[in-house]
């Protein structure tokens, strides 16, 4: 997918608006469930515990964000941690967003929100102490790219912790087109890209906390939310784009419950 694809995805009103109210508006990206029902914006704040955990942010540490969207994770790394969040997004209507939560939660000291690129950072060699993503690099046309530069400007001993939905080993790529067709994105990358991409630019400490199990979880949850709130979101998303979420979320189920998709945080070393 182009960054300019993308940029036009997450500037979409109708994206903009099913990820604030069925997702709501801060933690964009898979949850971790511990219960039936449970909702979708706590499962997705477990995730970033979760990555916090890997990461091991602490005053002043300095941690750089990819990929921020509405700042969720740069926030509960700042006033959790009390670290320097730089948060790196291409989409300045996210990003505007971003600035002023963060200074409604008198946070905007410790995190800075900066419009651009994961493939090309605007950082130099070795300026952060940790480098985070989360379901962000599964709309990068280069992975490598992205993921050569978040290892760039760690630190010697820095941490990188990201999530990502990938496809299984053994699932072909048109197997999963009309699943991924929603996000504009031609094929998944597979959780041994990930782990040979991190080892072939030098890092170390490499692993992967496959969570691929909360994959059926989370898309029937945003499916129950979706259905549920029918009516109430064709008064803010296009009644079309609300029939495509419920066309294409069963489709997420139905791929996961088959084994042909992946999720998990993976966490290496700059060496």
């Amino acid at each position: 997918m182009s960054e300019d694809a993308t940029r036009r995805y997450y500037e979409s009103d109708d994206v903009d608006a099913f990820y604030d109210e069925v997702w709501g508006g801060e933690d964009i990206h898979t949850g971790i469930y511990e219960r039936a029902g449970e909702p979708v914006a706590d499962a997705s704040r477990r995730t970033v515990e979760r990555l916090a955990a890997r990461l091991g942010p602490g005053p002043g540490t300095r941690v750089l964000d990819l990929g921020s969207g509405y700042g969720g994770t740069a926030r509960y790394l700042a006033g959790r941690f009390g670290c320097r969040v730089v948060a790196l997004n291409l989409s300045e209507a996210q990003n505007e967003r971003h600035r002023r939560t963060n200074a409604e939660r008198g946070l905007d000291g410790l995190v800075e929100v900066v419009t651009g690129s994961f493939h090309d950072v605007p950082y130099a060699d070795g300026e952060f102490d940790a480098v985070c993503s989360l379901e962000a690099l599964c709309h990068s046309e280069d992975r490598g790219r992205a993921l050569a530069e978040a290892l760039r400007v760690l630190k010697p001993g820095g941490t990188l912790a990201f999530t990502d939905v990938m496809a299984a080993e053994d699932t072909p790529p048109e197997v999963l087109r009309p699943v991924v067709a929603r996000l504009g994105v031609d094929a998944l990358a597979t959780p041994s890209f990930y782990r040979d991409g991190l080892a072939g630019l030098g890092a170390d400490g490499i692993g992967f906390d496959d969570h691929s199990e909360q994959l059926v979880h989370h898309y029937v949850r945003l499916t129950e939310e979706t259905e549920a709130r029918k009516a109430g979101l064709s008064k803010v998303i296009s009644p079309d784009y609300v029939e495509q979420l419920l066309v294409n979320l069963p489709l997420w189920t139905d791929a996961a419950r088959r084994g042909r998709l992946r999720w998990g945080i993976f966490h290496a070393r700059r060496a």
